[in-house]
């Protein structure tokens, strides 16, 4: 069954969800959410205000307690029931996210089968979170060891994947028995809302998701954060924003989680299958049209390959069609906004500048929306603004390197270290590049490395923490020790 724009749109909720239930916002202000392929509105929802989000902050509070004490296989199936729901819902989902964010259908598509993977992870995960039991070494008393949940945790999402991002925190958050405050992102915040409702209907408990959508984020988030009943606090985002979180967190010594920037090496050796190689640049650069912390920034290439690269990769990238999100074989859909067109822009025309040879595309494109062309820079000089920031663009740098020393080196010229991406056929290179780069994710000969099974997280500037994996319900959970006397009276 098909679902028209306006029809899904309409059964978009337009309010804040608190407390279990839809209210307006005590600003009075509303937030339009725009269509990026056209600049036109496609909904005007709730603009939250501090008021809001001291009711927020109360719901969740009192939600706390009874929802930890929720039997895990209770709170389980609900994630459970929740990922069933989104299934059914897929198609409804996956043209949310086009409308609002502008990604391909097909990739939309995809992420509504990661994101629900999140829910199914944890929904399994939560009955399995353990301790353990055995006598101290002195033989004088028995240690038992528990996992409590944090408590309210505030999770900040953002506009790049608004269900993955969203359920990548709700689900380890719920599953570990603590209960949240989202704030999705001001540019993509219906699908949050969408979901929110899904959660509502599969029996999620009053309070314990509450959903404050803002055009203030700083001033709707600073008492939230500084509100001593808080216990967590989960950002995606910019590193400069999680620096300044981290400031705020650290009054009340919040748990943190920060997954931040990335800036990731897309290393090609001399040895590597090109084809694959090329294969895995497309999925790594042009996914979600490279507004990725994952994309690739840097093709660190070895120069007995790069000419032949860059070849490949062109003409790869100018078969890419450009357009609106919902249109047929559509692979290039707009940027989020104008000035995320004009940094792309910029930071291609500072690497032309200082030498870079554009191969292919370079400009905006000439229609309504905010469309960048798919481009291809080769020679790009170090110093250049597109090495050192992250592009968030369907943007191609390429930058020739000598050996494994060279190219380890100039892959860890960033104060960022999401994810590194390496193309080898050499083995035991493979090994040495998993342990030199200083990366908390590799792919090696692959272009995608993003399982809800798997840690997914950073070092350096990247982030604390970890997301996914068995890893990440960690980050919800408090580590308990009591010592109880030898019950044998040794």
């Amino acid at each position: 069954m098909t679902i028209s724009e306006s029809d899904l749109l309409a059964k978009v909720p337009d309010r804040l969800f608190i407390g279990g239930h839809w209210v307006e916002s005590t600003s009075g202000r509303s937030l339009d959410v725009l269509d990026p392929s056209t600049g036109l509105v496609l909904k005007s929802i709730a603009d939250a205000s501090v008021a809001d989000a001291a009711a927020a902050m109360d719901a969740a509070a009192d939600a706390q307690a009874s929802w930890a004490a929720t039997a895990p296989r209770v709170r389980g199936e609900i994630l459970r029931s929740a990922f069933d729901l989104l299934q059914e819902r897929a198609d409804e989902f996956a043209l949310l996210m086009t409308l609002e964010m502008g990604k391909p259908l097909a990739e939309a598509r995809g992420e509504v089968t990661y994101g629900g993977e999140f829910l199914r992870w944890f929904s399994e995960e939560a009955v399995r979170i353990s301790g353990r039991y055995g006598s101290n070494p002195e033989g004088t008393g028995r240690m038992i060891v528990t996992h409590l949940p944090v408590g309210p945790s505030y999770l900040i999402t953002p506009w790049n994947f608004p269900l993955a991002m969203a359920t990548r925190k709700i689900a380890p958050a719920l599953a570990a028995g603590c209960t949240v405050i989202v704030k999705p992102a001001e540019l993509t915040p219906l699908t949050t809302l969408f979901f929110a409702r899904l959660l509502q209907e599969v029996g999620l408990p009053a309070g314990v998701l509450n959903v404050l959508t803002t055009s203030a984020s700083g001033e709707v988030s600073a008492p939230i954060i500084a509100d001593p009943r808080l216990r967590k606090l989960s950002f995606t985002g910019s590193t400069p924003v999680g620096r300044t979180l981290l400031k705020q967190a650290a009054d009340n010594v919040l748990r943190t989680s920060m997954e931040l920037g990335g800036n990731a090496p897309f290393v090609v050796f001399d040895d590597a299958d090109l084809d694959k190689a090329v294969d895995g640049a497309m999925l790594a650069k042009f996914r979600n049209i490279g507004q990725a912390c994952t994309a690739a920034n840097r093709f660190i290439v070895h120069e007995s390959v790069a000419e032949e690269f860059t070849k490949r990769i062109t003409a790869r990238v100018n078969e890419l069609v450009i357009g609106r999100g919902t249109e047929d074989g559509v692979a290039i859909g707009p940027l989020i906004n104008d000035g995320a067109v004009d940094k792309a822009d910029a930071l291609v025309q500072d690497a032309i500048a200082r030498g870079a040879t554009l191969v292919t595309g370079g400009s905006r494109v000439d229609r309504e929306g905010s469309f960048y062309r798919p481009t291809v820079l080769s020679g790009v000089v170090a110093g250049s603004d597109i090495l050192r920031e992250e592009i968030f663009g369907p943007v191609v740098t390429v930058v020739p390197f000598t050996d494994e020393e060279d190219a380890v080196a100039l892959a860890n010229a960033t104060e960022y270290g999401l994810v590194g991406y390496v193309f080898t056929r050499d083995l035991a290179r493979g090994q040495r590049l998993v342990e030199s780069l200083q990366t908390g994710m590799m792919g090696l000969n692959v272009g995608v490395v993003s399982n809800a099974a798997a840690p997914f997280g950073g070092v350096k500037q990247s982030g604390i923490g970890r997301e996914g994996g068995s890893e990440g319900i960690h980050e919800y959970l408090e580590t308990k020790y009591v010592l109880t006397p030898d019950p044998f009276g040794h």
